[in-house]
């Protein structure tokens, strides 16, 4: 019995002291309001991101989570650079393609072929090779 009657009274004083910090025992009568916190954009806009860049973002909390729209907006930049990055290595895969056709082809390319572009026949001779002969 002793100890539900320390219970009951450690209760009143609890929401006591609940009620008085929420409802203001000071001069003002309400608490302060707290600064919201605001996204500052740690993404250099000078420079293309790097992978310490996107691990350095971090998002202020709000009562539901992140702000969508900060979110959002370092989303859609990051986006934004690996579409671009992915462009220019695409074009460049493009040029190295052509660049090794041209060097591994070179101008006999089409030695084999004949004037329509056919092929000569399994069979057929071989054209001769034009390049002189080394004192042989």
């Amino acid at each position: 019995m002793v100890m539900f009657l320390f219970l009951v009274i450690a209760l009143v004083v609890v929401v006591g002291a609940v009620t008085l910090a929420v409802l203001g025992g000071g001069e003002s009568g309400a608490l302060p309001e707290a600064a919201p916190e605001r996204f500052t954009d740690p993404l250099p806009p000078d420079r293309p991101l790097r992978r310490a860049d996107v691990e350095a973002v971090r998002f202020p909390m709000t009562v539901r989570g992140y702000r969508m729209v900060d979110v959002d907006e370092a989303l859609d930049r990051i986006a934004a650079e690996l579409a671009e990055r992915d462009a220019r290595i695409a074009e460049l895969e493009a040029a190295l393609a052509g660049a090794q056709a041209t060097a591994v082809g070179g101008p006999g390319l089409l030695k084999g072929y004949g004037a329509a572009g056919a092929q000569t026949h399994p069979g057929a001779p071989e054209p001769a090779d034009e390049r002189p002969e080394d004192g042989k």
